[in-house]
């Protein structure tokens, strides 16, 4: 692997303990609060700790273009969160983290449309792979296939594809940190969260130990941590390989829903995971070549 692509691939091990463990934590998170509330308290603690940061580097407190970053916000801050929260529901967190890991197939194919970036032979056959994968995973021939859950999950993966050409393409026109990104776009992402909280029937908050344990987790690691290592990762490495780098996040999600929840996948999906693994591995491989 190149070396100043190090950093990045160890950003990306740091996201996948961090991300894949807190699908458990926002499902147990949702007997007390809906999700979009539970969106907007996260994001509110998560805002305060990277702007506290900023200033405790000494960084510029400038905001970046407000256009573009507003537009980052509102997909993944917003459009991402609300919508994968709203997906845990009624959706299994294993399964719900899958359909929003459909992110990056929408990430190739808007990194194609808007950034013209290419993908080598054994990339493009890891991006079938996965296809194929999740198509096992997901079963669309089943009876069982519930949409009130899948839909909202699909579509925060659209919303973090979005997010994450549209940081891809900022950074490359603009000298900005992915520290400083991340806190103007949570700011602004946050701002879109207000009236799905206020306006949005859901169930109703009941404060609990649970319920801040999730908050502090989800603040300071999932929220303010994660998300400025997702902005590093994506400053580093072409937005589809990001993207399709990610995918180690549900696989480890499901692993873990299985052990803490009892979510067992069935035989069909068994051999999708393996076949998004094997994917995953050709990818990373590819990327060392």
């Amino acid at each position: 692997m190149d070396a100043s692509r190090k950093p990045a691939a160890a950003a990306l091990l740091a996201l996948t303990l961090i991300w894949s463990a807190n699908w458990i934590v926002m499902k147990l998170a949702m007997a007390d609060c809906g999700p979009f509330t539970f969106s907007l308290l996260r994001y509110l603690g998560a805002t305060a700790l990277l702007f506290a940061l900023l200033a405790q580097r000494g960084e510029s407190l400038a905001p970046p273009p407000l256009g573009p970053t507003a537009l980052i916000g509102l997909t993944q801050t917003a459009g991402f969160t609300a919508l994968a929260q709203w997906a845990l529901v009624r959706g299994g967190a294993g399964k719900t983290a899958l359909l929003v890991y459909t992110m990056p197939f929408w990430t190739v194919l808007l990194a194609r449309l808007v950034l013209g970036e290419r993908l080598g032979a054994a990339q493009r056959a890891s991006l079938l792979g996965a296809a194929a994968g999740l198509l096992l995973i997901l079963q669309p021939w089943s009876a069982g296939l519930q949409l009130r859950s899948s839909l909202p999950a699909i579509g925060a993966g659209v919303s973090w594809a979005a997010a994450t050409v549209a940081a891809k393409r900022l950074f490359a026109r603009q000298p900005v940190s992915a520290l400083r990104l991340s806190a103007w776009q949570m700011l602004l992402g946050t701002a879109f969260l207000v009236p799905l909280a206020v306006w949005v029937p859901e169930r109703a908050l009941h404060w609990s130990a649970g319920l801040v344990a999730a908050l502090l987790y989800n603040v300071v690691l999932a929220s303010g941590l994660a998300w400025t290592l997702w902005q590093f990762v994506v400053q580093r490495l072409p937005a589809g390989v990001a993207g399709l780098s990610s995918l180690a996040i549900p696989l480890t999600g499901v692993v873990l829903a299985w052990a803490l929840l009892g979510e067992r996948p069935d035989p069909l999906e068994g051999v999708g995971m393996v076949v998004l693994g094997a994917a995953l591995a050709l990818l990373l491989r590819a990327r060392r070549g």
